[in-house]
């Protein structure tokens, strides 16, 4: 697994093989940054935003944020060895001045300053993991995100959950078992 693009372009992450997490194929983790970049329904720089990874495993999404000149990336993830990772990929990149990791319960949110925005929100959860709806709910209800922003959400294509009074979903990109929702809160 590689940076993409940005001042850290080519440079190696370090990730865990097994059957309990799921990286983010480098083609769909370029797909998305390509929309992101190039939407005109989107229209959010990653330059200077901040950036919520949430179910973040070793970080791929938001160590490319932090690559293309994010201000700031809080990662989430609750996997002890995992997380341990995610710490090393930060210190190998020296790029601890921007980020934060949070390892415990990604339900603790409710918990956050309400003063913290992020421009980006990303979300990876297990795919048959149906509770990170209540986080989006979370997230809308203390209004952590800036006026302009979006929410990138990683699912497997067979689900099909409701996101009705939570997100207006924008559109939705299909990529093997992959889906990738982006939408923003309503």
């Amino acid at each position: 697994m590689r940076i993409i693009s940005g001042k850290l372009k080519g440079r190696s992450i370090q990730f865990i093989k097994n059957k309990i997490t799921r990286p983010l194929k480098d083609s769909v983790r370029e797909n998305i940054f390509n929309i992101l970049s190039h939407s005109s329904e989107i229209n959010i720089p990653i330059k200077n935003s901040n950036i919520l990874d949430l179910y973040s495993g070793v970080g791929s999404f938001g160590l490319e944020c932090i690559s293309r000149e994010a201000n700031f990336v809080r990662f989430v993830e609750k996997n002890p060895e995992t997380v341990n990772i995610l710490k090393k990929n930060l210190i190998k990149l020296s790029i601890l001045d921007k980020a934060n990791v949070v390892s415990n319960e990604i339900e603790n949110i409710k918990y956050w300053n309400e003063k913290e925005k992020y421009n980006i929100f990303f979300f990876d959860p297990p795919f048959q993991d149906k509770n990170f709806l209540e986080i989006l709910k979370i997230i809308k209800k203390n209004k952590i995100f800036l006026n302009k922003h979006i929410v990138i959400i990683h699912r497997e294509r067979k689900t099909d959950e409701n996101y009705l009074n939570i997100l207006k979903i924008l559109f939705i990109k299909f990529y093997g078992r992959s889906k990738i929702i982006f939408g923003k809160f309503n």
